[in-house]
């Protein structure tokens, strides 16, 4: 496995963002191995880079933690293409003027299983 840099410039970030999105349309995850599969539309927020956003009563938003890695089945937007696994770390939970009654969670990859 290789690991990937994060850059933390809006350049560096707004490009990773664009090459994601062009690739996958949406993420799906579960928090333990027991509890339910989420799936969220990705999106790419200016100021933010890539994001899902979560409605704010949500039980998923109570228990994902800023910091949290998980590993998320990235999706494309065609279902007969194959869906890639990356390790994914949730670096904020922010609520945003725009989307009322709900939170920008903002991704990055840390990790990749496969080519981006």
């Amino acid at each position: 496995m290789e690991e990937k840099t994060v850059i933390n410039n809006s350049a560096g970030r707004k490009s990773e963002s664009e090459t994601i999105l062009n690739k996958y349309y949406s993420v799906q995850f579960a928090l333990n191995c027991m509890g339910p599969v989420y799936l969220f539309k990705l999106r790419d927020i200016p100021l933010n880079g890539l994001c899902i956003l979560v409605k704010e009563d949500s039980s998923v938003l109570k228990q994902m933690e800023v910091g949290d890695i998980l590993d998320m089945e990235y999706n494309p937007p065609e279902s007969s293409d194959p869906s890639t696994l990356l390790k994914t770390k949730i670096t904020s939970k922010n609520c945003h003027d725009c989307f009322t009654g709900h939170f920008l969670v903002e991704l990055s990859i840390i990790d990749n299983q496969g080519d981006l």
